[in-house]
């Protein structure tokens, strides 16, 4: 296989990396705990735990907002304690390909090339790939050829909604809502249904619980503090208001699709019409979300199977095939 390489998609709830030495994919959270304002005390699923939990002199944070880097310093620490853990501290050097969002600014695209060649991780060569064109490779699509192709990628605080065709993006559209907003919506029906405040964590075990409780035609069951006596309570949720206070977001989501498929050139739009649209993110798997989005657009929904990691096998594809290569390029003309 000759050089290393590593696959980077940077979200903003989840880092994934593919490991090309060992084919493997490590998918993590993309959190970091500082101790004292200056000391690393724990990063990933472990800075995670501690969320909400923490004393006061330990700030846990996510290094990126809606898609983009909004803290460099401790986006470059993360990276680097992870690449440090897959190689077990022995990194020789390695090529790195990071995907980007389509829908952002230049500078913001640059921030991406900048974190890697500025995180002290010995990278021989930095290569961007569009975030949408790397789900395509990681759902097995033929991105290459003429087809379009209708891709949603609903992530932990942004969704993109991108038209691919002959390996490049047509159309592409990010909006600000994702498995935060998600999160945030059921925290916000439970305040106000039942004087109760639930943490973020709690918000996302109800919202991926979901599809069970309601097989199971079950409950929620909800641990949090009253508002009106102050002390911790259990309540048990309908899953029906559940459903409900997400219907906002998922409606925000399909008028978004729709306006894109209103932009579409009519040739694209017939492919799109017969293949569906290509649903993946980690907050794709959100119950009933496939079925809306069929519903408000008469499309097919194919629901990815990896949707979590469709972006990170996408990056393998191109790390491992000679054939993707040309999907990948380097901004280090805008360098400095």
């Amino acid at each position: 296989m000759g050089n290393s390489a590593f696959g980077i998609d940077l979200g903003t709830g989840n880092i994934k990396i593919y490991n090309n030495a060992d084919e493997s994919i490590m998918n993590e959270k993309n959190m970091i705990a500082i101790q004292n304002k200056n000391t690393l005390f724990a990063y990933g699923d472990s800075a995670f735990d501690m969320y909400e939990k923490a004393p006061g002199n330990i700030h846990i944070s996510y290094p990126l907002s809606n898609g983009v880097i909004a803290d460099i310093k401790n986006m470059q620490i993360v990276l680097k304690s992870f690449i440090t853990d897959l190689t077990k501290g022995k990194f020789q050097g390695a090529d790195f390909y990071i995907s980007v969002p389509t829908d952002v600014t230049e500078v913001e695209k640059r921030a991406f090339y900048d974190l890697i060649r500025d995180s002290n991780v010995k990278a021989k060569k930095i290569m961007v790939v569009e975030k949408a064109v790397a789900d395509g490779l990681g759902l097995d699509i033929d991105i290459k050829n003429s087809q379009g192709v209708l891709i949603v990628d609903v992530g932990f605080a942004t969704t993109e909604i991108s038209i691919l065709s002959l390996g490049g993006i047509v159309l592409s559209r990010l909006i600000k809502v994702g498995g935060q907003k998600f999160d945030e919506a059921i925290k916000n029906v439970i305040r106000k249904e039942y004087n109760l405040i639930i943490g973020g964590k709690t918000a996302e075990k109800v919202k991926i619980c979901l599809s069970e409780l309601e097989a199971a035609k079950a409950g929620a069951i909800v641990y949090g503090r009253d508002i009106v006596t102050g002390l911790p309570v259990e309540r048990e949720i309908p899953t029906e208001l559940v459903d409900k206070a997400l219907r906002e977001h998922f409606d925000a989501i399909i008028d978004n699709i729709k306006v894109i498929l209103e932009r579409t050139p009519p040739e694209l739009a017939a492919d799109i019409y017969r293949h569906g649209i290509y649903l993946t993110g980690g907050a794709a798997n959100t119950n009933h979300l496939n079925e809306l989005i069929s519903k408000g657009t008469n499309l097919k929904v194919n629901l990815a199977s990896n949707a979590k990691e469709s972006v990170a096998c996408g990056l393998a594809r191109i790390i491992k095939d000679d054939n993707y290569k040309s999907v990948a390029y380097s901004i280090q003309g805008m360098s400095n």
